[in-house]
């Protein structure tokens, strides 16, 4: 065997696991695409819909905060069904905390003070039956 065959082999072996490496990247790219084709766009009524579903059937806080993480985490303000939904959970879980950061992320989620003015009106009466109040109110 001479040298240049010798010093060969390994590098064409090594250009056999970078082809391959690169087909398995590329295939995976390729399904990664198709799967995400496949959803479509939820109207505001199923979100609706859906979190307030999902927030009635919380059982501790793990799944609370994850709900609300999740419902906080798309480019919409939720309905003040949904935060009223999520507001009752955190006092099902005795969880006072995360009901006083629901009104947190409201806040940022808002963008502006009239909004949330108009989501405190709205959610006024259910804050006073759960004697939540808002990180304001608190004085913090």
């Amino acid at each position: 065997m001479n040298r240049l065959t010798a010093f060969s082999r390994p590098l064409a072996a090594t250009a056999r696991v970078q082809i391959a490496r690169s087909a398995v990247a590329t295939r995976s790219a390729i399904q990664i695409r198709n799967y995400s084709s496949e959803h479509g766009e939820e109207s505001f009524e199923h979100f609706t819909e859906r979190f307030i579903k999902f927030f009635d059937n919380v059982d501790d806080v793990f799944e609370l905060q994850r709900g609300l993480n999740n419902a906080f985490g798309y480019d919409l303000v939720p309905s003040p069904s949904v935060i009223a939904a999520a507001l009752k959970a955190s006092r099902r879980v005795d969880d006072y905390a995360t009901a006083v950061r629901v009104f947190e992320g409201l806040k940022v989620k808002a963008g502006s003070d009239a909004l949330y003015k108009q989501y405190l009106d709205e959610l006024a009466p259910l804050k006073n039956e759960l004697g939540v109040q808002t990180k304001e109110e608190l004085g913090l």
